[in-house]
């Protein structure tokens, strides 16, 4: 399937059930390299209006990242830990903190 039909057909699904953030969650990770102003857009929706879906915050936080949003990076690497902790996710609580650690010595600053 090429990128084009795979992010058409999760555009539709999107669409058809706005409510399931997985389906925004995939278009942001399809867009992040080739249109990242429509990745963002749409990491900002998630972190808005579906703040519980955990998955989000490891790649929104990179992505902000590596686009030089370092405070906003920041930040939703805090409330992605936050929430792994509040859900009791173990696994994904610990990448967070691997990920964020790495953030913070890549960016020169103090937990």
């Amino acid at each position: 399937m090429s990128k084009l039909s795979r992010i058409n057909m999760l555009q539709s699904f999107a669409e058809q059930e706005p409510e399931n953030p997985f389906n925004w969650y995939a278009l942001a990770l399809e867009f992040q390299d080739s249109e990242p102003d429509k990745a963002s857009i749409l990491y900002h929706k998630l972190l808005g209006e579906h703040k519980g879906y955990l998955p989000t915050y490891y790649h929104a936080a990179a992505f902000f990242s590596e686009n030089g949003s370092i405070d906003l990076a920041k930040k939703t690497y805090e409330d992605g830990i936050a929430l792994a902790l509040e859900k009791n996710e173990n696994n994904t609580l610990r990448e967070l903190k691997n990920s964020y650690q790495n953030f913070l010595f890549e960016n020169d600053m103090e937990d």
